[in-house]
């Protein structure tokens, strides 16, 4: 089990540090991301490229990110996993309206093993809530532009 947790954990470690290969090699060549408890988007799946381009559109905006997971709930079936945890993701960007804005909720994550590696197949996160300053992603956004 603690591969697995690690591998989930490695994800958002990479994340933060837009260290784009390493995330690539944690996930499948599919992927179904469900973003849509926090943005009403349809759960979707993509490539690695096609996520990892979807995240440079923002997360290089912002100054840094922190992401924290933990709580993690993992079941094993043969050659597939589900991991449940908490995660807290905190976005750094100087303004005079708040420099962070923090997004609090929890993931599911499904994985297969693939070799000797655990492959992330589904990332959904279960958007419970939002504090500081809600513009800042716009303004990440618009700062790679």
């Amino acid at each position: 089990m603690e591969i697995i947790n690690e591998t989930v954990t490695r994800l958002f470690i990479a994340t933060d540090n837009k260290d784009w290969n390493t995330i690539e090699s944690i996930f499948s060549d599919q992927v179904e991301l469900d973003y849509s408890s926090m943005n009403g988007n349809p759960k979707t799946t993509l490539t690695p490229k096609q996520i990892i381009d979807g995240w440079k559109t923002i997360l290089p905006g912002f100054t840094s990110t922190h992401h924290q997971i933990g709580n993690f709930v993992t079941t094993i079936r043969n050659t597939k996993a589900d991991v449940f945890c908490y995660g807290t993701a905190t976005h750094f960007l100087e303004d005079e309206a708040g420099n962070v804005w923090t997004v609090v909720g929890s993931y599911n994550f499904e994985l297969e093993r693939v070799k000797n590696d655990w492959k992330i197949t589904l990332m959904q996160f279960n958007f419970k809530y939002q504090d500081g300053n809600t513009s800042l992603p716009s303004k990440a956004i618009e700062s790679l532009k």
